[in-house]
């Protein structure tokens, strides 16, 4: 896709919000390889070409396996994710499509098993940051396959 719009020139201070919501999350401390799988299967869900290009190198760079990240659509059909990410990623699916049936007191309940309640609270806003820069990058045409991941991560 052609870029349309650079919206972090058009709205640096609403960028920068969206940033700094991220570098919050990073700083969190659940593990990046966990928050990678959730930026990936949440950008999977919205079809954003330019996220899952940018998560997917992140989460090999950080030392994720190929094998992981084909499946990840189909998590549960496999058994190489632990219940704590299980869980997350059927959280990441309730968070991201919300509108199609909310967030059931079931996987409340299983959530709550695994995470802590901050914990819950931080991957929540790490799902609502990638739905956000989800919506960006797929509205404004975010260019596709030139994303190389930092080393300093």
């Amino acid at each position: 896709m052609t870029r349309r719009l650079d919206y972090h020139a058009v709205s640096p201070d609403a960028a920068a919000a969206l940033r700094s919501l991220e570098r919050y999350v990073r700083s969190s401390g659940l593990e990046k390889p966990l928050l990678e799988l959730v930026r990936a299967r949440a950008s999977q869900i919205n079809g954003c070409a330019y996220c899952l290009d940018m998560h997917t190198k992140d989460a090999r760079a950080a030392g994720e396996s190929e094998q992981r990240l084909y499946t990840l659509a189909a998590w549960r059909e496999t058994s190489f994710f632990s219940e704590r990410e299980r869980t997350a990623l059927a959280w990441t699916e309730a968070v991201t499509r919300i509108a199609d049936s909310g967030v059931s007191e079931a996987l409340y309940r299983s959530v709550r098993n695994h995470f802590t309640e901050r914990e819950l609270v931080d991957l929540t806003f790490a799902i609502i940051a990638i739905n956000g820069w989800n919506r960006l990058a797929i509205s404004f045409g975010a260019e596709v396959g030139s994303y190389q991941p930092s080393h300093n991560s």
